[in-house]
């Protein structure tokens, strides 16, 4: 496929704070740079989530270490520099940056790509200017780009052949494969299938609970999420959690699994009913899953997450039960949290789908992104 834009040099600059969120975007989105036929290097201060979550690498992409500074004197200058979530370049690199455009007279397009929000104030600053005034880069312009849910944000990340590889996708064999792979044995048509993403919600026993009391399949991500289950499950038996790969009460099956690639991550999202997901990139992927869901909040110390759940939760056209569940599941009240029966899982699911259909009437954040750059350069 002929890329639509001539390739430019990239370079993406990736802090991590969250070692799934912050890298697990920007690789996302140095991909699909790269599969439109962009060169990429993304500079990042800790690359280790990489090893699981892209073994393989991609062509077009390379991983530089943030200490590394700045490219060697043969390769290519920077055509977009590109700030994820406000971090900041070093300074090394912005001085090598002017130098560069010294010598070959074009300032790259300088992008600062924030944090996803439906809050209204994402339409006002989207594309902004943010003019340098100081420093080395002084009369440079800084660019603000907005991710975001409506036609006047920056889109969200979405490879081309996304739905396609999602309408293709089989359900039933790959919980089969599940099943084979972590030995329950035969499982049940009427079993609910459910993914748990999460911090540590203090609901999440409650959730446990209900789901005890009907066939439920939940699969339990690494890290955070495993550990929360383990300690749930064994507090009320006196037990220290060891390390297993399932668990088994009353009607509640629960494996837990290993790390695993973004690509095997998606198919995971496909294969459940129901998607208990956190921070921003797995969000993104369980509304393009079109399943249903419930968002645990990455938690601000001044509770300013508080607002952008109930943005969300307003673009979503989210019913009063899932707005409920989801003020329950992050801590925002102390009502029961309230597990949906049948009826009301195809009523959320429908919600979902119904947001993934306005979605995919947008333009994706790279094809957006691809454009800007076109125009200011």
């Amino acid at each position: 496929m002929t890329a639509p834009f001539a390739p430019l040099q990239w370079d993406v600059f990736c802090r991590v704070i969250d070692n799934f969120g912050d890298i697990g975007v920007c690789w996302r989105l140095a991909t699909q740079l790269a599969g439109q036929g962009q060169r990429v290097r993304l500079w990042v201060d800790d690359a280790s989530a990489l090893q699981w979550m892209a073994p393989h690498g991609c062509p077009g992409v390379q991983v530089r270490a943030w200490d590394a500074l700045v490219p060697a004197a043969h390769e290519a200058p920077p055509d977009v520099m590109l700030e994820a979530f406000g971090c900041e370049v070093a300074p090394e690199f912005i001085a090598y940056s002017v130098q560069q455009v010294i010598t070959r007279g074009q300032k790259p397009v300088w992008i600062n790509l924030e944090y996803l929000s439906a809050e209204a104030y994402v339409e006002r600053n989207h594309r902004l200017p943010s003019p340098l005034l100081t420093g080395p880069a002084a009369g440079w312009t800084r660019w603000f780009f907005y991710p975001g849910f409506t036609p006047a944000t920056g889109g969200l990340l979405r490879e081309p052949d996304l739905m396609a590889r999602r309408e293709a996708f089989d359900r039933s064999d790959w919980r089969a494969a599940h099943a084979a792979a972590f030995g329950l044995g035969d499982i049940g048509a009427g079993q609910r299938w459910v993914s748990l993403f999460c911090y540590e919600p203090a609901a999440l026993p409650a959730l446990l609970g209900q789901c005890q009391a009907q066939p439920t399949q939940l699969l339990v991500t690494p890290g955070r999420p495993t550990a929360a289950v383990q300690a749930a499950l064994t507090e009320d038996r006196g037990e220290i959690a060891p390390k297993r790969l399932s668990d088994k009460r009353e009607q509640l099956t629960v494996s837990y699994l290993p790390h695993r690639p973004q690509a095997a991550f998606d198919e995971m999202l496909w294969a459940c009913d129901f998607n208990a997901v956190r921070g921003e990139d797995s969000l993104v992927r369980a509304l393009w899953a079109g399943q249903a869901l419930v968002w645990h909040i990455y938690p601000q110390h001044d509770n300013a997450h508080h607002d952008k759940l109930w943005a969300f939760l307003d673009w979503l056209q989210a019913p009063a039960s899932l707005r409920q569940f989801h003020a329950t599941w992050n801590g925002l009240d102390n009502a029961p949290l309230q597990w949906p029966d049948d009826n009301t899982l195809s009523e959320w699911t429908a919600c979902i789908a119904a947001a993934r259909a306005r979605l995919l009437t947008q333009d994706n954040l790279v094809a957006q992104l691809l454009g800007f750059v076109a125009e200011k350069r």
